[in-house]
This record gives structure tokens, sequence and C-alpha cells, in this order.
């Protein structure tokens, strides 16, 4: 779900109402729309857990306690995530600078970093078979693919009568069909897709409830049951439905059990995600302003992990002891949020919010506008 990220700050100028094009000259334009921190300390946070649960991926076959602490991250961050994307993505349609918006905040990023991605492992694990494919996202990019997917249907959406259930009719039938493949990653696209459709429908109220004073001292036992739950299922049930990228026959299930886990992980994702929200503060922190770089963060953190595996960074055997995880739960933490400071943004501006004007032809109502 902004300065350097190029899509979910984006979403917010979207949500500000378009200066009327016919309007007299000489009014002033309307004052910028006021950032909410309650979604910037939100989207900061969720990608702080993004990082720790790659971090501790190399960590899971020597702590029960670190996979279960590692599903439970994996059923709410990249939903909380999504739902905000939705949100901020209520009043987008194809008008033009919205669009423009779209193509250099997502797609030329897209572009960049799946290029990126795919020339880095080459280098770095040595495998120069390793192809650079657009059509078939690696690693994090997946994540802008989806957003650009999602964002351009968001108009059918506002249009349909019923949106969340079909779009979780969708995610369902996604599960059931082994033949979708990698191209476009549109498992995860389709299976992630009723988070999204979801962040489309809802209003400010919506997240007022699950502010309230008796939402956050529900979240504590229910967050504590589920990880405790976690720790019980870790050994018995199959990780790979957390990913939302595989389909039930791919993880070794029959058809209708994609059906089944389909519901059922939404309605679990829905209530962690509900504790998240809970929890997240709505006033300004030291962290708030950091909300404005999460893409910046989430696409650079990438590097760093695949680094990790490629270069056996988790050798050290007391790595693999509960302080040496601490350690790297705070080491993931910090540098993610070094990651998404404003000198960070500024320095990867080229590639996450590129000036491309040079592009475009000039909107007659903005020309308008602006005599």
């Amino acid at each position: 779900m902004t300065q350097a990220t190029g899509q979910l700050a984006d979403q917010e100028r979207d949500a500000a109402p378009r200066p009327d094009a016919e309007a007299a000259p000489e009014a002033p334009p309307p004052p910028a729309r006021k950032r909410d921190a309650f979604f910037d300390n939100a989207k900061y946070l969720a990608i702080v857990l993004v990082a720790m649960g790659h971090a501790w991926e190399p960590l899971r076959d020597d702590s029960r306690a670190v996979s279960a602490l590692y599903i439970v991250v994996y059923a709410f961050h990249m939903p909380a995530f999504i739902i905000i994307s939705g949100y901020f993505s209520r009043s987008f349609d194809f008008r033009p600078d919205r669009v423009r918006r779209l193509l250099t905040g997502v797609v030329v990023p897209y572009v960049v970093f799946e290029t990126a991605y795919s020339l880095f492992h080459r280098w770095a694990a040595d495998d120069p078979s390793m192809p650079i494919s657009l059509l078939d996202p690696w690693y994090l990019t997946w994540f802008l693919l989806a957003l650009f997917v999602w964002r351009i249907t968001a108009p059918i959406w506002r249009l349909v009568r019923w949106p969340v259930p079909v779009a979780l009719c969708i995610a369902a039938l996604a599960t059931t069909s082994p033949d979708i493949g990698d191209d476009l990653d549109l498992q995860r696209v389709l299976q992630f897709l009723p988070f999204f459709v979801l962040g489309l429908r809802l209003k400010p109220e919506h997240f007022q409830l699950v502010r309230r004073r008796e939402a956050r001292l529900l979240a504590v036992p229910v967050a504590a049951l589920t990880v405790v739950f976690a720790y019980w299922a870790v050994t018995r049930m199959n990780m790979g439905w957390f990913f939302h990228r595989d389909s039930a026959q791919e993880l070794g299930s029959p058809w209708w059990a994609g059906v089944l886990m389909t519901f059922a992980l939404f309605g679990c994702s829905l209530v962690l995600t509900a504790c998240f929200y809970a929890w997240i503060p709505g006033r300004r922190m030291w962290f708030t302003a950091l909300g404005a770089g999460t893409l910046c963060g989430y696409l650079l953190h990438g590097f760093l992990a695949q680094s990790a595996s490629t270069w056996g960074w988790y050798g050290a055997g007391w790595l693999h002891t509960p302080p040496g995880a601490v350690f790297v739960t705070l080491l993931a933490g910090a540098v993610v949020t070094l990651l998404c400071t404003a000198p960070v943004q500024r320095l990867f501006r080229f590639a996450l919010e590129p000036w491309m004007e040079w592009a475009f032809e000039k909107d007659p109502g903005e020309e308008r506008h602006a005599k």
C-alpha cells in the first residue's frame, strides 16, 4: 500500500478530488491531502514483518518456535499490506494522470527490478542460465505485477454487486487449476485478489472499528492462541498454503482442499490482520515517515535476503540458537528500516519514481487548467 515507492502514495493522491479543469484560473489550488499516520505506520510495520519473515527462512529447520512465528506472520503480513493497497485504489480509473502514475510507479519499477534481480542472481549464484523474463516474475517482483493487474481491474470491482464473494470464488478456482502455470505469477495474483478487492470496498469507519479499545484488548489473546495453534500445526500441515503460489494438486492435496483452504485462510488472515491493525498507533511516531518508503525497503532488502542464502551467511552455528534467532530478527528489522529512509529513497528514485514526462503526451485538461 509514496514518495519513493511510486504506488501507495500515488494511491493516496488519487483519493484526493480532482480540481475542476474548467474552474476559474484565478482560483488557488486545493491544499495537499494530509497523510494519515495510521496507514503509514501500518505499511512500515508490515514491511518490517516481511523482512523478518525472510530472515527466518534459513532458521526454520532448527526451531519449531521460529517456524510457528513464520507461518503466523505469513498468514497476515501481505494481506495487511494488500488491503491497504486496495483501500487507496478506490478511486482509480483510467484518467491520464493516474495511468501515468501507474506506469511510472509500478510498471517501470517492475521492469527495472525484475531485470536487476535476474542479473544479480546470475552473478551471485554463478548461474548464466538464469533468464530475464518479464512474464515470469522472480522473487519479490510478483507484488508489483499483481498490483498492476489488480489496479487496472479496480473499476470492474466497483460495478460488481458482490465483489468480495466473487473474488473469493476466483481465488478458490485458481487453487484447483494446476495448469495456470507460472506466467505472470497468476496463482498469487488470483489467490491474493480477495484482499485487494476487500480493500477497495472498505471505508474509513471500518478501520475505526478495529482500532477501538475493545478490539485492541481482544487482539492479544487471539494472537497468543494463534501462535500456540501454529506451534502445534507447524509439523502437521504444508506451509505452502500460506504462500498462495501453488494449486492444491501441486501441494499434494485433492482439488477440493484448495477450495476449503481458500476460505479458511481468508478468514484466518482477516482475523490476524484485524489484530495487527488494532495495535497500529494512529498518531505520528518516529517511524511514521518511513511508511512512505516501504516499496523501497521491500525491493532492496530482497538483494540481501538472496545474498544470505547464496553466500551462506547463516553458516555460524550460534545463529541457529534462540539468541541467534533474536539477533537475526532485530538485524532484519534494522536493515529494512534503513532501506525505507529518505536518503535511500532519493538514491533510488530513478527506479522507483522516475521522471518520465518526456514519454507521455500532455493531457489537454491539465493544459487548460495550467493557463
